[in-house]
């Protein structure tokens, strides 16, 4: 009976999903780094749990307190990525996008999804992304880092099944940072464990996989591929110059990248401000990457909502309103093709 219900408001959902329509002359905002979870995942306790949780209640009456508009939600880090077992991961990825798409069924105006992935098999990702994408309407994927088994990275030719169908279905791929498995965060911070998480840990394990992306051809095998990177580029855009010239040095040693990093942040990549409210730091990404790349995001519930919409919508003395308009929820609107 349980597994009815949730086919009925599937195909509930399947008939609104594609009838969203944005357009960048509103004034709400949008934000698509935003965890869900589902309790056989939660790990976390008391108030965040209940956050992670819920979808309707306090988070929508936080989004409607601050101007959020739209919220693309995703399920919190490490979801799928924390499971070793192949035939485990997989499973439980389907059961999440399913949850998570009949949770939002009622309120497809509000919430949008990003389909989580069992990275353990290429074709059985593409296949599930492929499924989310055109039976459920979701926006794209998100994958928190590597998977959790023998630490595999998406960066090697024998994902470029996976990559091929994210081209073909035309939509962004958010890479999302994860805890590190033991005993690497023991070897790496035990001897500053307060190292681990957002302070240190989340970018400077992300950033190498980015990274991993980029110097392995990933971009130059699929130059129509968009990744989304979080929290201001995970510090990549703010060492460009040294990134580029270093790695300058590799490319006669045989090195797959054709092109350089900064040329990718113009071309495949594109940055949140999730969790990163720097005004400094934003102005300077965007002399360097564009504003084109920059959209905005919260991290909530590990970010509060105000802390996100009082910094952005405090930009009016920074940024034209164009360019306002275009972080808020322009360059969201066209990337996750929201305006039809």
């Amino acid at each position: 009976m349980k597994q009815l219900h949730v086919l009925v408001v599937l195909l509930i959902y399947q008939s609104f999903a594609y009838a969203r329509t944005w357009n960048d002359t509103g004034k709400g905002l949008i934000a698509f780094e935003e965890a869900w979870t589902i309790p056989e995942l939660a790990t976390e306790t008391g108030t965040l749990r209940a956050n992670l949780l819920d979808i309707h209640n306090q988070r929508l009456t936080l989004m409607d307190q601050n101007g959020v508009d739209f919220m693309v939600l995703s399920c919190a880090s490490p979801c799928i990525q924390g499971i070793s077992d192949p035939a485990v991961a997989n499973a439980m990825a389907v059961n999440v996008n399913n949850q998570l798409a009949a949770q939002i069924s009622n309120n497809t105006l509000r919430f949008g999804a990003f389909a989580a992935l069992s990275m353990h098999n290429a074709s059985e990702a593409a296949a599930e992304l492929k499924r989310t994408v055109q039976e459920l309407g979701f926006l794209g994927g998100l994958v928190n880092d590597y998977q959790q088994n023998t630490l595999i990275y998406y960066d090697q030719p024998d994902f470029d099944v996976f990559w091929q169908m994210v081209v073909e279905l035309d939509v962004p791929i958010y890479f999302h940072p994860r805890t590190n498995v033991e005993p690497i965060a023991d070897l790496l911070y035990g001897h500053a464990p307060w190292l681990l998480g957002p302070g240190q840990e989340f970018a400077a394990t992300l950033s190498g996989h980015i990274l991993g992306l980029c110097t392995n051809g990933v971009f130059d095998r699929f130059p129509d591929l968009k990744i989304i990177v979080g929290h201001l580029g995970e510090r990549i855009p703010s060492d460009l110059i040294r990134i580029d010239a270093q790695l300058a040095r590799q490319l006669p040693l045989g090195m797959p990248m054709l092109l350089n990093v900064t040329t990718y942040f113009h071309t495949n990549l594109f940055e949140t401000t999730s969790g990163n409210f720097a005004t400094d730091l934003l102005q300077f990404h965007i002399k360097e990457i564009g504003l084109e790349r920059i959209m905005f995001s919260i991290d909530y519930p590990f970010v509060d909502i105000p802390s996100g919409t009082t910094w952005v919508d405090g930009l009016d003395d920074v940024l034209t309103p164009e360019a306002l308009l275009s972080l808020k929820r322009g360059m969201a609107i066209k990337l996750l093709k929201l305006n039809g």
